[in-house]
């Protein structure tokens, strides 16, 4: 089964695949971690014993803080990446398309934070239960002078409706969990100290039906794969990202402590403080 990963955990008992994410200090999405959620669900793609998959973090804090600022001195893992994505997306995007287009269901335990490409994952998955009082998601990339670019924009669309998705990117807040589950953003809000045995009974229910059920059930409700709104939101990332502004923002940001738990503790507050 699995083999062993640099940035990620795995068990799989009864059906159910546990994916636990580590990458500390505070999980941030690096070119490993997306070579190593590659590889792990192209391993469970084809087991049929395995019904359905939860995803979890190592970090109570931090689920996945966002994608990796350094992401690009991982040069040649990097363009390994690149050179592999799938015709119609970047590679920020083919995580989300991975997810989405997994057989099996995908749950995701959100107990600590999700930001940028954290949230994209989150919102990629089939369902999303978060702990009330410690979960925050949120597309922080406009304080970064940047956009969405790992199909955030068109998770949103079709999660919470235009007016909301440009009220979340355009703020760049962090929304709490209950907030989050009104919007339709996440499935559920429940008490911290409630969501590991929700999870392990949602998940256990799936794995208990009958053979077939849950993999037929995520082929009929199979996600749209929006082509044309990926193009844009690659267009108007590439547009932000090649101009001094954001690549100064984010310097700024490290130096500053993003990318520390203290850094990222409110990070948008220290975003904010970069253009002041």
């Amino acid at each position: 089964m699995p083999q062993k990963y640099s940035t990620l955990r795995v068990t799989v008992a009864d059906g159910v695949a546990d994916i636990v994410l580590d990458n500390p200090p505070v999980n941030v999405i690096s070119a490993m971690m997306m070579k190593e959620l590659d590889s792990i669900l192209g391993d469970l793609r084809g087991d049929e014993s395995v019904r359905v998959i939860v995803f979890s973090s190592a970090n109570p804090e931090f689920f996945l803080a966002h994608v990796d600022i350094h992401i690009l001195d991982q040069e040649d893992l990097f363009n390994e990446l690149t050179a592999a994505t799938p015709p119609g997306v970047n590679v920020f995007q083919a995580i989300g398309e991975l997810l989405r287009n997994q057989p099996q269901p995908i749950i995701v335990k959100l107990a600590g934070k999700a930001r940028g490409g954290g949230a994209e994952f989150v919102a990629a998955a089939d369902m999303v239960f978060a702990a009330t009082e410690t979960a925050g998601i949120g597309q922080i990339e406009s304080l970064m002078g940047i956009v969405p670019s790992g199909g955030g924009s068109q998770y949103l669309l079709e999660r919470v409706g235009r007016n909301r998705a440009l009220e979340i990117i355009l703020t760049g807040d962090l929304y709490d969990a209950t907030t989050a589950a009104a919007y339709g953003w996440i499935n559920r809000a429940v008490p911290a100290a409630e969501l590991d045995a929700f999870v392990d009974r949602v998940a256990r229910n799936i794995a208990d039906l009958s053979a077939g059920v849950a993999l037929r059930a995520k082929e009929v409700l199979s996600p749209a794969r929006p082509l044309e709104g990926y193009a844009r939101e690659e267009r108007a990332w590439s547009s932000l990202i090649a101009g001094p502004t954001a690549l100064a923002l984010m310097s700024r940001a490290l130096e500053h402590g993003a990318q520390t738990p203290e850094g990222e503790a409110d990070l948008e507050q220290l975003m904010r403080s970069m253009t002041r």
